[in-house]
């Protein structure tokens, strides 16, 4: 929303500036985390059994981000890359797992479209903000312990978001991953949110350090109020809240164990969300690709035309 000065005056729908967006994401999680609407989870992956209605493990007692203490982003705002970090620890936790370990959302907004440095290269447009979640030193609880997050969102009336898969044969920014999952807001939309089914555990997020994103299924959570947060209030209204949980790697492969570190990103952003076109890398494999049999055929026919011609040619001295 923004204030038209024109012959309607008030407030009026128009494209948000990324200092908007920097704000309202950087503010509404902090109205979030007062209902204990999110929480960190973890599970023990040694403990998984077939069929096991806990994929991921025997759930430890979670960790609430209401009970979070974080630092004031004063300090980690950054105006050139219009960028702020929420780093947090809980307040009340005996068992010292976060006596030098962290949990940090990251935000960051766009002023146009491109792609971070660093992998998975979600493709943004000034529309949007990326918020990075880091789990950093904390100690587990298991030798071989999954972390996830439980994500809660507003509902769209009584429905929840449309969740989507895309599919693609390009893997350019992501190595060995074909899919981008979102949550679209309407049908029109009016909003978005959407990640690669992939994390990472370790900082270089090399292909080596990438392990799978799990989604479960998102439902109505109606027990969950409004959280008291007035920008969220002022926006959203009264709204059902839907939610789902998101799990980062499984019992065999690479995982938090390794390196004590994951990170997973995601983007927000409004309207449509921006679409992977393929690569000119790849446009160029299926080229040669779709090509180099042609001109093979195509050479090879010239050459026997050629050579055909030669011998009709051909008469003899005697």
């Amino acid at each position: 929303m923004c204030r038209s000065w024109g012959p309607y005056w008030g407030w009026v729908p128009c494209a948000p500036i990324p200092w908007l967006l920097l704000s309202l994401v950087c503010t509404a999680p902090f109205g979030l985390l007062g209902e204990e609407t999110r929480q960190l989870l973890e599970f023990d992956s040694t403990k998984v059994s077939e069929g096991a209605t806990q994929p991921s493990g025997k759930p430890y007692p979670p960790y609430s981000l209401a009970e979070f203490s974080w630092n004031n982003i004063t300090n980690s705002l950054d105006l050139t890359t219009l960028s702020a970090v929420f780093q947090g620890h809980p307040v009340d936790e005996h068992t010292g797992a976060f006596a030098n370990g962290s949990l940090a959302f990251k935000v960051q907004a766009f002023s146009g479209s491109g792609r971070p440095a660093q992998p998975p290269h979600l493709l943004h447009t000034a529309d949007s903000c990326q918020v990075e979640v880091v789990l950093d030193g904390a100690s587990p609880r298991g030798n071989h312990s999954i972390f996830g997050l439980e994500v809660v969102t507003i509902g769209t009336g009584l429905d929840c978001p449309s969740v989507k898969e895309l599919h693609s044969i390009d893997d350019e920014y992501a190595p060995a991953v074909f899919q981008v999952n979102q949550l679209l807001w309407g049908s029109s939309p009016s909003g978005f949110m959407q990640w690669r089914p992939v994390a990472f555990s370790q900082k270089e997020r090399d292909r080596e350090s990438a392990v799978p994103c799990q989604a479960s299924s998102l439902h109505p959570t109606l027990a969950y109020s409004l959280p008291s947060s007035l920008i969220v209030r002022a926006f959203f209204g009264s709204q059902n809240f839907c939610a789902f949980n998101l799990t980062f790697g499984d019992p065999t492969g690479a995982g938090y164990w390794d390196q004590h570190y994951l990170s997973w990103s995601m983007l927000l952003g409004m309207g449509f969300p921006p679409v992977d076109a393929l690569s000119p890398l790849v446009l160029g494999i299926i080229a040669v690709a779709l090509g180099a049999p042609g001109l093979l055929l195509l050479g090879g026919g010239l050459f026997l035309l050629l050579r055909h011609r030669q011998y009709s040619e051909y008469q003899s001295i005697n």
